[in-house]
């Protein structure tokens, strides 16, 4: 298979599989007389593996971890799925800052009387404004 057959089984870019290649994440394709790449079965799997597992979240070394797990006839299921909940509690750990984040933007947006005068109370406590005149 030729890189662009490969990107459009695998949903992945020309350029996000190349790069993958390049950080040594995708195992090697061999090349013919003309160069060109040549890609088999094993390549979709890890490519796959490599886009399913972008999408969770894990990160590019995180990915590397798993596809030498991929490759592991002699892996353990438990360190995967250990992996996987360590992951989950990263995103949950995400949320929970997100989350407050948001509570904090709307305490904020509810202060503001959104007119056309200058005084912003947004502003003011973002900027670590504390006074109550400003005496002009």
């Amino acid at each position: 298979m030729n890189i662009s057959d490969v990107a459009k089984k695998t949903g992945l870019t020309s350029k996000a599989i190349r790069f993958y290649e390049e950080k040594g994440l995708l195992t090697a394709p061999s090349r013919g007389e003309n160069g060109y790449r040549h890609y088999t079965t094993k390549h979709l799997e890890e490519l796959t593996l490599l886009r399913q597992s972008r999408q969770v979240g894990f990160s590019l070394e995180e990915c590397r971890e798993m596809l030498l797990l991929f490759h592991n006839p002699q892996r353990h299921s438990a360190e995967v799925k250990a992996r996987t909940l360590n992951k989950v509690a990263e995103i949950e750990a995400h949320i929970s800052e997100l989350n407050l984040m948001r509570e904090r933007l709307l305490a904020l947006a509810a202060s503001c009387p959104g007119n056309e005068g200058a005084d912003c109370p947004i502003i003011d406590n973002l900027a670590g404004c504390c006074h109550e005149s400003k005496g002009r």
